[in-house]
């Protein structure tokens, strides 16, 4: 059965009777107690943060009103730093002091980090309660708020902890790009940019033209951006829920990323930035193992830099920097047995996951940082 089908504006992940739709419209906060995938219940919980919560939360709660007779806010801080077992715990706290049952909805409503930790805190709520993913950042929209992967970091690893967990519903409010930070509409761009190399070269040929607009903001062309991204990432999750094989190339770039984000500290790089410098690493890495021409990889970063994310890679320890990248990459969910596997590009279009000899990174991370 092929994992995704849609209409103008829905597109549907299939995964049998946890299928869900993900929804590109412009404006549609306000009208989201229209939609009909979502759970019944005379309780809801929206959980934003202090930056996103201002902007839309009442709008939402309004919204809600119409199908919920009692609904909740709960305003976390805002950033990668606070995605911990800390402020987690502060979603259990208002689900519990509200005497929330588990058919109580959570509607997360802000970007990754809040889709990532409210999905969590669903997961694992009185053993999983349904939940609404309300993306407002185009990281979220094309990327973290699909799929069903939940968690929070540790000050070892990004993401280490957490569950596979589906929401009933992803809502993407387009106009809620608007109010977006430039760095943060760049950060998005990275996952936009990586389904080109991975899956669709066509998609990568469309962004070289549309980059300009979409750094405007040109609503039509950030619509087909979203879409095609999440129908793109829906394909690969319908199949291959787990990340058992296939569902791991949508972390090109990422291994690299990862390593950035925690050598730094968490929300120093945003995850994109981490990510476009770490997807450069990544298309020179698969270079060096033979599999793309230095045009390819000349083009790919060009793109990257025009979307305004670095390229350079930055120096995490000056005495050791490559052993440093190595340390943190083998906490990476794709290693086994301590080796590093990476997403590489087998081809322009398509990727492979595939060990790599040390060396061989290391020979990466010098010239790219």
């Amino acid at each position: 059965m092929h994992p995704i089908h849609h209409t103008d504006k829905t597109l549907v992940i299939d995964l049998g009777d946890r299928s869900y739709e993900i929804l590109v419209q412009s404006d549609c906060i306000h009208a989201i107690h229209r939609q009909e995938g979502l759970p019944q219940s005379s309780c809801a919980l929206v959980v934003t943060n202090q930056t996103v919560g201002p902007l839309y939360g009442a709008q939402l709660v309004a919204a809600l009103k119409h199908r919920y007779p009692t609904v909740h806010i709960l305003e976390l801080p805002d950033g990668e730093e606070h995605k911990h077992w800390q402020t987690l715990n502060l979603i259990f706290d208002a689900l519990l002091r509200n005497g929330c049952d588990r058919k109580t909805v959570l509607f997360a409503l802000g970007g990754g980090v809040v889709g990532d930790m409210t999905g969590f805190a669903a997961a694992c709520y009185m053993r999983g309660v349904p939940f609404v993913q309300v993306p407002t950042t185009l990281l979220a929209q094309v990327d973290s708020s699909v799929g069903g992967k939940t968690g929070i970091n540790h000050p070892l690893g990004k993401n280490m902890i957490g569950a596979f967990y589906q929401p009933r519903l992803v809502v993407c409010d387009l106009s809620t790009l608007d109010t977006l930070p430039e760095r943060e509409l760049s950060a998005g761009l990275a996952e936009v940019i990586k389904y080109g190399p991975i899956a669709d070269m066509e998609f990568m040929a469309w962004q070289e033209n549309a980059m300009d607009a979409l750094r405007a903001r040109d609503r039509s062309v950030l619509a087909h951006a979203v879409r095609r991204s999440c129908e793109i990432k829906a394909w690969v999750v319908g199949q291959d829920e787990r990340e058992s094989g296939l569902r791991a190339i949508l972390n090109f770039g990422h291994t690299f990323g990862h390593a950035i984000e925690a050598g730094m500290g968490y929300g120093v790089w945003l995850h994109g930035e981490a990510v476009g410098a770490g997807m450069v690493m990544a298309a020179e890495l698969s270079k060096r193992m033979g599999l793309v021409d230095e045009a390819f990889v000349q083009r790919l970063r060009s793109l990257i830099e025009r979307a305004g994310l670095p390229v350079k890679a930055p120096v995490l320890d000056a005495a050791d920097n490559a052993g440093r990248y190595l340390e943190l990459m083998r906490v990476d969910k794709k290693a086994e047995s301590g080796e590093i596997r990476f997403v590489l590009i087998d081809g322009p279009g398509k990727a492979v996951l595939r060990a790599v000899p040390d060396a061989l990174v290391r020979e990466v991370i010098d010239t790219c940082c």
